[in-house]
């Protein structure tokens, strides 16, 4: 299981704007996935239910998203 690194709060405020954007216009949470893969993001499942957003392709753990993004 990779660790999330320490970021910028500025980086992971602009990449968690990207993020809460493209999932107010997908429309399933497959699409979501899908659309973010273009931008180099995907999102890991944890065993304990909870979703990190991860840079492509080296898998690099950017912040943990909250469960309301998945609703």
């Amino acid at each position: 299981m990779s660790k999330i690194i320490n970021q910028d709060s500025l980086v992971t405020a602009d990449v968690m704007q990207l993020v809460s954007h493209e999932r107010e216009v997908a429309l399933s949470t497959r699409e979501w996935k899908h659309r973010l893969k273009g931008y180099g993001y995907s999102i890991r499942d944890t065993e304990d239910g909870k979703h990190v957003l991860e840079t492509l392709p080296h898998h690099v753990a950017l912040c943990e998203l909250p469960c309301e993004m998945f609703s």
